[in-house]
């Protein structure tokens, strides 16, 4: 197989730029091996804009996050990801990162798909949308659509973050992997967040950390193109997501697994 896995790792929140510059070195290292297998993207978020409570550490802001994000770029040399809130916010975003990302709650919002395809075409970047937890695989296509006005098909990716049936719960159903792709974009799975129980602490959202690797094992069976998923040297003590966050020092082993998968369902 030729084709590279597409990655996107790191940390939900940007919390300092020593953590950022820890997990990139880390990342860098333990992935060495893969690297003629899989595209490493670093992720992290300058606002976390949905949090449970509004105590709750939302992050350095934009122009500290993307400086921090920049930097990783240029020292490191990995293509960075993070998200925007509001239409505005798509042009500045666009300059300092390699994949601009669309939150769940967001992605039916016209302006937010159209602003951040049309920053994406100008600096030549890449738009993930998140599906929300209230649509069902086949209504993405009315994304693809709004945002495939400016942007082209290859340029356009398509996240399963998991579905809402009950309190508390998200689901993940494997066949929207096929279905979304059928509209001719890469389809992810977010291997973190579907395993959460959102405000399932009361002021925090709880999580099924034992089960990031069974759905992710599924979702690459399922033909997904690439994985999202989040990390933390210490997920006890991380500012947001801590019940889903992976250990860093497990990401190497559940990187090989899962193209292990890929392989074998491949050939």
């Amino acid at each position: 197989m030729s084709k590279k896995m597409d990655f996107y790792i790191g940390p939900c929140v940007l919390e300092s730029e020593a953590l950022a510059r820890q997990i990139a070195e880390t990342l860098l290292k333990d992935l060495e091996p893969f690297k003629n297998q899989i595209n490493l993207h670093f992720k992290g978020s300058w606002d976390k804009a949905n949090r449970s409570s509004f105590t709750s550490y939302r992050g350095p802001g934009l122009d500290e996050g993307l400086r921090v994000l920049e930097m990783i770029n240029k020292e490191y040399g990995l293509p960075t990801l993070t998200d925007y809130h509001v239409p505005d916010q798509a042009e500045a975003v666009a300059q300092a990162v390699s994949v601009l990302q669309v939150p769940a709650f967001l992605c039916r919002q016209t302006d937010m798909i159209f602003e951040g395809a049309k920053a994406c075409k100008k600096y030549n970047r890449e738009l993930k949308i998140k599906k929300g937890q209230f649509l069902s695989p086949e209504e993405t296509k009315n994304i693809v659509d709004k945002a495939s006005e400016f942007l082209s098909l290859d340029k356009i990716i398509l996240t399963e973050r998991g579905t809402s049936f009950g309190y508390n719960n998200l689901v993940v159903d494997m066949a929207s992997f096929m279905i979304m792709k059928s509209f001719g974009v890469r389809t992810v799975h977010d291997a973190t967040h579907c395993v959460q129980r959102p405000g399932g602490l009361g002021t925090a959202t709880g999580g099924k950390r034992e089960q990031i690797l069974v759905l992710a094992r599924a979702a690459i069976a399922a033909g997904a193109d690439g994985i999202f998923m989040e990390c933390h040297p210490n997920p006890a003590v991380a500012k947001s997501d801590a019940a889903t966050a992976l250990p860093l020092e497990n990401v190497k082993k559940i990187v090989g697994e899962l193209l292990r998968i890929r392989q074998a369902v491949s050939e």
